[in-house]
């Protein structure tokens, strides 16, 4: 069973993101089209669960597989689609949890809605505080029902979703399939 906690943003985690990100680009190659931080710790000033949220855009999801024993041997467990329908999930750190890869292929709306999330928050600070106090009561709350945790932002994060998708498309334009 693994502990809920919310932290304090902190500037470590752009680095610690940075330094995964150069051992993913390797190991992928020429696959890999871009390497984004999402989630929570990508968002300055925003309280997260210090876990590192990395999303890969690759030429073809199917290759991705081929992958799995250099991810394992960077530490990563392989989920497969966990839940999302086009996708590749690894995590890292078992009940201590410190990163996540999410992988898409390019042109998957998945890509777009991660963005859009990601830089509406950062974008609009008085939305990014209420996400954080919610996600550090619920954190205080619930500290070991981590479904109690995800279904009590639940509601906030799809709100929050439908306008980041919305100013996203209107002010970054949409991820493409090139």
């Amino acid at each position: 069973m693994r502990k809920v906690e919310v932290a304090s943003y902190t500037e470590e985690w752009a680095g610690i993101f940075a330094s995964e990100a150069e051992k993913l680009r390797s190991t992928f190659g020429e696959e890999l089209v871009e390497v984004h931080h999402i989630g929570s710790t990508s968002v300055h000033g925003l309280k997260a669960k210090p876990i590192i949220d990395i999303m890969i855009i690759v030429k073809e999801i199917s290759r991705v597989d081929y992958y799995n024993k250099d991810l394992q041997f960077l530490g990563y467990e392989p989920m497969g689609e966990n839940g999302i329908t086009g996708r590749r999930f690894f995590q890292k750190g078992g009940n201590n949890r410190s990163h996540h890869i999410h992988i898409f292929q390019i042109g998957s709306p998945e890509i777009t809605r991660h963005l859009a999330f990601r830089d509406y928050l950062r974008a609009h600070p008085k939305v990014r505080n209420k996400y954080g106090a919610l996600k550090e009561q619920l954190a205080n709350r619930f500290p070991w029902d981590i479904e109690a945790y995800i279904n009590g932002k639940n509601e906030l994060v799809r709100e929050i979703e439908q306008k980041a998708v919305k100013w996203y498309r209107l002010n970054c334009g949409e991820i493409t399939q090139s």
